[in-house]
């Protein structure tokens, strides 16, 4: 599961903004802010899949590990290597 600090890096490390996101995943920019929220707040897992898919298309890997979670920003040479 993607987190809010995950979420809000990737948008970080691809320059976008939350209206950005929020128009590629094809979901509302409310269900996003509530995402981003660190407080919490009940997120449908259809937005969440939806945000994680979005931003895996424009290249972000999500981590996840017994030392920590984060993101990768992969290039397109890169993620062509990984397919």
């Amino acid at each position: 599961m993607i987190t809010s600090r995950q979420v809000r890096a990737a948008r970080a490390l691809l320059g976008w903004t939350q209206e950005t996101l929020a128009e590629k995943a094809i979901i509302a920019l409310t269900a996003l802010k509530r995402l981003e929220s660190e407080s919490y707040k009940a997120v449908n897992e259809n937005t969440r899949h939806q945000v994680m898919k979005a931003l895996e298309a424009a290249g972000i890997v999500f981590l996840d590990s017994d030392r920590g979670q984060g993101v990768l920003l992969v290039t397109n040479s890169s993620r062509e290597q990984l397919q």
